[in-house]
């Protein structure tokens, strides 16, 4: 990918006919951050030991949702933004719930999942995994924060997912390829103004905030570029990080 910059890859990009899907809280639709959420989806218990996928009202009572959507529209606000709620009013949630609610997600055909959570249980690590393959190869981004403690958790530790943590800069454009994976890249992450429930807005900090900077930026380059497969995307962010551009057949260009 000879000459990629941040120019070629997003240069002019509003995000305008890439769906993204955040798999969360859910997400508060007409907040001003956020505008209109394309579907609102929510996980529940279909009595006979399964979880459905049906459709809801655009909530979120969490808020952690919210703020992960409005990040990303902050980046590309012509994107479409739906949102499947796997988490409860606590942040917490079943793993049946999450395997049920990103499969979903997947199956419907979106370019890029924002999943900003991570689960610990090993008996998921399997299902998750094919599910991130599933993605993967159906290309659809998959974009997950790692963990913000030093425990052994997944999707993120994945290879055919775009991993995520932070760095305290408050560009919003600004990441960073990390060379001793298996977290891949590092973007604003640290008090990051973010939209909440009931139209307000906040400052919150974590790996959590960070991974839907990369949503956005993937959005602005699938907008511009929608032939490209997730590795090629994930080599487009590579190439753009800004401590890589310029080398490997990238160039350096400060494109905000």
């Amino acid at each position: 990918m000879e000459g990629v910059s941040r120019e070629w890859a997003w240069g002019g990009s509003d995000g305008g006919g890439v769906r993204v899907c955040v798999v969360d809280s859910g997400v508060q639709a007409g907040h001003p951050l956020v505008g209109d959420v394309e579907q609102s989806l929510t996980t529940v218990d279909n009595g006979a030991g399964g979880v459905d996928v049906i459709a809801c009202d655009a909530e979120d009572r969490a808020g952690h949702g919210t703020a992960c959507a409005g990040v990303i529209r902050s980046l590309a606000p012509n994107a479409s933004v739906s949102s499947v709620q796997v988490l409860t009013d606590g942040k917490a949630g079943s793993g049946e719930a999450l395997i049920a609610g990103l499969a979903w997600a997947i199956d419907e055909g979106f370019d890029v999942i924002n999943l900003s959570l991570a689960t610990t249980r090993p008996a998921l690590s399997a299902r998750l995994h094919e599910l991130a393959d599933r993605a993967y190869f159906r290309r659809c981004t998959l974009v997950v924060s790692a963990h913000n403690r030093p425990v052994h958790s997944f999707p993120w530790s994945f290879a055919s997912v775009v991993s995520v943590a932070s760095h305290d800069e408050d560009d919003p454009m600004a990441y960073y390829y990390n060379p001793a994976p298996p977290v891949e890249f590092h973007a604003r992450g640290v008090r990051v103004p973010v939209a909440w429930p009931g139209g307000g807005t906040l400052r919150s900090t974590g790996n959590s905030f960070a991974a839907p900077h990369i949503s956005g930026l993937c959005a602005l380059v699938l907008a511009k570029h929608r032939w490209l497969t997730p590795f090629q995307l994930k080599t487009v962010l590579f190439l753009c990080a800004g401590n890589v551009a310029g080398r490997f057949g990238g160039t350096h260009e400060p494109v905000r």
